[in-house]
């Protein structure tokens, strides 16, 4: 056979290798040393010298196989080399085999992209003495477009690129358990992770790839692997390590609590108003839970209740008022149960200072004496409100550390309309001073309405610096602006997050209607201290029109507010309680892990103050996993989503008020009736 023969069945088994093939490697080696390879491997006497040099040695040969000699293809981990094929001939075959088995021993190091369509030389003639002209056959190959790259100055970038990837998912390959996948694949499938069924498909496409990598073990092979499938799955999914997604994968993978990381991850993707709607588990995770509370007979103590003054006995009360008394279970000491009744002493004297005193020294000293009480519920006091939680099985064993059956619920699903549509719109509700407008409530306004505020140096926010810059010099932003509400209701808010940063001085709010003619006007609140001012302007608005809702003024750190329109802010009714009265207490307890049958007392002391009338219309979960028996806590994610599922359905009769934690800072104004009706301001 000769030389052109054999080139012939290379560019034949080079099609055919190359067919089905989208990418092609180079391996790493030593151009000299491949060259000296092919030179060396012919067998003695079959490539003589040829003036200088041997017959096979020419530099369009040499050329050729520096370039594509070291290419491989990768077909379901298996190489193949430009020189994988037989000639059934004595010379070249030995050839063949030893560049075969060099370049197979050899790492794949890149992908292979050539600047040259065509590689090395069909054939060229030399002008000789004597005979003329004379033919040289060379090494050559014609490459298909997809091994092609037009622009040279791209070509090492786009390596990079692909070395990246690979080396990006066989470091995820190696570092991301098999555990973690399911996990966030339940998550995302359950719709119970941010953006989850976003990602889900990339996951599923690791997965995949994963299921076929664990069963490699030698490194060189998972390497291979690495290679074939970065280019084949593409820059996305083989780049799952540096995406969000990626990131809770690792950290599940290292252990990390499975809580944790999703908040870790959910801090990167989610927006900063987010709140998760469900808990955090897996089907093993229920499955492992259900044998556990059913094993440990936990499972009569799942359904909870409100409770009321039947459950709760005299010795778990500081204080009960006189018409309640007689619900209150009795102890066998008569002299006890006598001792925390209320009296009537008939008309007390008026006491009309306001005294500020201790909680310790409000329950040793002037509890006691009380015979009844009186709390003024400010608007600000909405986070305080608490419910006292039963078990429905009065006997059923409990799941908390204190040993009693009871737990007590603070608001968590207090709502107000405006707020939650600033809330879901992007806005910012948390700041020091808020100013937010609502319109087009019934879906006929669809015009521009604009929230502006005058700062004290002049400065007006408004629509055309909406985030530009993204805060005024003294820290306020319009973070909201609707442009056209399309038959939804509309919003826009300002907020200053931070009163240091605030100038003394008036900040003048008022709304304009930038364009249309608007028919129903407007609602708009103003927010500070707690305490938030309803405006409701039912009247029409022509184009460029303003009005005025009212002024704040910032002095020495204190906010006041002159209404220019009427406003709303004295009372509003949470949990069938009007704000900014007085409310009669019924029950003044501490909380359950403090009661007088715990030995010890377990987590922070909470003073409860429970209201006449008050009606936890929230539905609240009664299920908290911070002091769950630790057989129950190692579940945690499962009992969070029982308490999710069998929540507290809202009775007229329930224990429900104010509740405090004696080491946080808090302030609450009580009227007290004894001998006199006095009147304290308690600092907790």
């Amino acid at each position: 056979m000769n030389f052109v023969e054999m080139r012939d069945l290379l560019i034949e088994h080079f099609n055919k290798m190359t067919e089905d093939c989208t990418h092609l490697f180079t391996v790493q080696c030593d151009n000299d040393e491949l060259w000296n390879t092919y030179l060396n491997s012919f067998p003695e006497g079959s490539n003589p010298i040829y003036r200088e040099r041997t017959e096979h040695d020419c530099s369009c040969c040499r050329g050729f196989v520096k370039n594509i000699g070291n290419v491989v293809a990768i077909k379901d981990g298996v190489v193949s080399t430009i020189w994988d094929f037989t000639c059934n001939d004595n010379v070249y075959d030995p050839v063949l085999k030893t560049m075969s088995e060099f370049v197979k021993k050899q790492d794949v190091a890149d992908v292979y992209l050539s600047i040259d369509k065509k590689i090395g030389c069909h054939h060229n003639f030399e002008q000789m003495e004597q005979v003329g002209a004379h033919r040289w056959d060379h090494f050559y190959l014609e490459l298909p477009e997809k091994f092609y790259i037009n622009n040279p100055l791209r070509k090492g970038e786009t390596l990079n690129m692909y070395r990246s990837a690979k080396d990006v998912l066989l470091r995820s390959l190696r570092e991301i358990t098999v555990d973690a996948v399911d996990t966030v694949l339940e998550l995302c499938r359950t719709n119970t992770l941010y953006k989850g069924p976003e990602y889900e498909y990339m996951v599923k496409e690791f997965k995949t790839l994963q299921k076929d990598f664990v069963k490699l073990t030698d490194e060189k092979a998972q390497d291979l692997f690495a290679w074939e499938k970065s280019v084949a799955v593409g820059n996305v999914t083989s780049r799952i390590r540096n995406h969000a997604i990626g990131m809770l994968l690792v950290n599940i993978s290292e252990g990390e609590d499975l809580d944790q990381a999703v908040r870790a991850y959910e801090s990167i993707t989610a927006p900063a108003n987010y709140k998760r709607s469900k808990p955090i588990f897996t089907q093993k995770m229920l499955e492992d839970a259900k044998k556990t509370i059913e094993n440990l007979g936990y499972k009569e103590a799942l359904p909870r209740r409100h409770a009321n003054l039947d459950d709760i006995t005299i010795n778990d009360i500081l204080f009960v008022n006189k018409d309640d008394a007689k619900r209150v279970q009795k102890t066998d000491d008569i002299f006890d149960t006598l001792s925390k009744m209320t009296k009537n002493s008939g008309s007390p004297k008026q006491f009309s200072r306001v005294e500020e005193i201790t909680a310790d020294t409000f329950v040793n000293e002037v509890l006691p004496e009380a015979q009844s009480l009186e709390v003024y519920v400010e608007n600000k006091l909405a986070n305080n409100l608490v419910s006292l939680i039963a078990p429905v099985n009065n006997d059923a064993k409990s799941m908390f550390k204190w040993g009693n059956n009871f737990s007590w619920t603070y608001a968590g699903n207090l709502t107000d309309s405006m707020k939650e549509r600033v809330k879901a719109a992007g806005g910012k509700i948390d700041g020091d001073l808020r100013f937010s407008i609502q319109w087009n409530e019934d879906g006929t306004d669809n015009y521009d309405l604009d929230a502006h505020c005058i700062e004290p140096t002049g400065n007006e926010i408004m629509f055309s610096n909406c985030r530009k810059p993204a805060v005024s010099r003294l820290g306020g932003q319009l973070d909201t602006d609707v442009i056209d509400p399309h038959g939804d209701v509309a919003v826009e808010n300002i907020t200053w997050p931070d009163r240091k940063r605030m100038q003394d001085g008036v900040y003048k709010f008022f709304v304009h209607q930038y364009s249309g003619s608007v028919r129903h006007g407007f609602r708009a609140e103003i927010e500070f201290d707690g305490n938030i001012y309803s405006f409701d302007y039912p009247n029409g608005m022509h184009a460029k029109e303003s009005v005025v809702v009212a002024e704040v003024t910032l002095s020495n750190g204190e906010f006041s507010i002159n209404c220019l329109l009427p406003e709303s802010h004295s009372t509003k009714t949470i949990w069938n309680i009007q704000t900014n009265n007085f409310v009669p207490v019924s029950v003044v307890c501490y909380s359950p892990n403090h009661w007088s049958t715990v030995t010890e007392p377990t987590g922070h002391k909470h003073l409860l103050f429970m209201l006449k009338n008050c009606i936890n219309d929230e539905n609240p979960s009664g299920i908290f996993n911070e002091y769950l028996v630790q057989e129950l806590y190692n579940h945690r994610r499962v009992m969070e989503a029982l308490g999710g599922q069998m929540r507290c359905e809202t009775t007229d009769d329930q224990l429900s008020g104010l509740g405090f934690a004696l080491d946080k800072r808090a302030e609450l104004v009580v009227k007290v009736t004894g001998a006199t009706e006095r009147t304290f301001k308690i600092k907790f």
